[in-house]
């Protein structure tokens, strides 16, 4: 009996002895008085037990079968659940083998079979919330998360993945680099999905800001930088009419960051349950099961339901903007060179003022070349370069021979060996004249 019942039954005691009224009782113990009539006859017949539940003691009517508890240890006790925490074991305890049990019940078959580990809880840090967006689409968070997402079965993959603010709302891929094109190919199928948002949030990485370099002991280095040419998707935002601005640190975009360690659990602990371990099926595994959960479970509704997506414009060609453009200057015979091969502009298309021009060449994301001038593409096609041949005249004469005899004029002279001069006088029949 515990002291709840003790004091109960000190209650109903005063009321079967009439020291207070029924009533009394029933508003003294917070239940009705017909549950006090009820209380007070079984005391009459059962004694002071009868204030005891009558299955004190006994287990519940509720309680899971003993081979169902020891069915799902053994499930979750394989290695492919390995780190598997009670909430994401009951999820698939239920959902891929049937067996249905709260995520508490699980937590408490998992700690008594040392697969689970409670932690205490730490102190909250104070941390002051930067509010929501009110709409869908006036903010959209975007980062890339380096990982070992196949955990070793296979190639090293990178998940590219842009949050909405108000919404929580996800779109993201797996890629194999995190480069300008990979991100401009998702940022495409984000546009073609939901249409262009007021802005997007990022870091200071290169590929969304060229930053200035400069010595930490140089002059002015504690002024602002100068302005930078804008890279090549911050080029494709400016073209779409989307807004940019960058975070700071990696906490001001805390929601993308909080999706990534989110994913960094549930979603490689799926993909290995799922044996995902080529970059094919880790996007099909993405988009058909992880993507459907959170849009399930973690998407908010927004303060305001207006979308700010925005769709795009007869002159905004996605393919014209996300691609690799920089400028050429056509030659006086209207060929221009890129990436060391030569094109020609077909003849229907050269018109006054073309020779010398500055064109815009567009590298498509499918590889192909589009060159535009002012608001006319041109068509062209590649041509050979010729090699120029090497005039007789201009050829190299042989290197002089090396070492100390290459540096003297008449090295390949010959002479001969010359007489003595004694020999000399006495063959041409001289004879010296003798003093007297």
């Amino acid at each position: 009996m515990t002291q709840a019942d003790r004091d109960r039954l000190v209650v109903l005691k005063k009321a079967q002895q009439r020291l207070i009224t029924q009533p009394q009782a029933a508003e003294e113990l917070e239940m009705s008085v017909r549950q006090v009539q009820r209380l007070l006859a079984a005391l009459k017949t059962g004694g002071d037990r009868s204030v005891v539940h009558g299955l004190w003691g006994k287990p519940s009517n509720r309680k899971i079968d003993e081979a169902v508890r020891v069915e799902a240890v053994q499930i979750l006790s394989k290695p492919v659940y390995a780190g598997f925490g009670p909430t994401l074991a009951a999820e698939y305890l239920r959902n891929k083998h049937g067996i249905e049990a709260s995520k508490e019940t699980v937590r408490q078959w998992m700690i008594a079979a040392k697969l689970w580990r409670s932690h205490r809880q730490k102190e909250p840090q104070i941390h002051l919330w930067r509010p929501r967006r009110s709409r869908f689409g006036e903010l959209v968070q975007w980062d890339t998360s380096e990982h070992d997402w196949l955990e070793g079965r296979g190639e090293k993959l990178y998940l590219m993945a842009m949050i909405d603010d108000a919404t929580s709302r996800l779109w993201a891929r797996f890629v194999r680099h995190d480069s300008t094109e990979e991100n401009m190919r998702l940022l495409w199928a984000y546009l073609e999905k939901f249409g262009r948002p007021l802005m997007f949030y990022t870091d200071k990485a290169s590929l969304f800001r060229n930053n200035q370099k400069r010595r930490k002991e140089e002059p002015g280095v504690d002024q602002d930088p100068v302005d930078m040419p804008p890279t090549q998707i911050g080029r494709a935002l400016q073209e779409l009419a989307i807004g940019w601005t960058a975070a700071h640190s990696p906490q001001a975009k805390g929601r993308v960051e909080r999706n990534f360690a989110t994913a960094q659990d549930r979603l490689v602990k799926g993909m290995r349950v799922a044996g995902v371990k080529t970059l094919e099926e880790a996007n099909a595994y993405l988009l058909d099961d992880y993507l459907a959960w959170w849009e399930r479970e973690m998407t908010v509704e927004p303060a305001n339901p207006d979308d700010a997506h925005r769709p795009l414009e007869k002159s905004q060609h996605l393919a014209a903007s996300l691609s690799y453009v920089e400028t050429r200057q056509v030659r006086p015979d209207y060929t221009l060179r890129w990436d060391g091969k030569l094109y020609q502009i077909e003849r229907r298309a050269v018109v006054s003022g073309l020779r010398g021009a500055t064109v815009r060449v567009e590298k498509r994301l499918n590889g192909s070349l589009a060159v535009r001038h002012a608001e006319r593409y041109l068509p062209i096609e590649e041509v050979a370069v010729a090699e120029r041949p090497i005039p007789a005249t201009s050829r190299k004469k042989p290197p002089a021979p090396s070492g100390p005899r290459g540096k003297r004029w008449n090295n390949d002279l010959l002479f001969e060996k010359g007489p003595k001069l004694w020999q000399a006088i006495q063959a041409s029949g001289h004879r010296p004249e003798v003093a007297e």
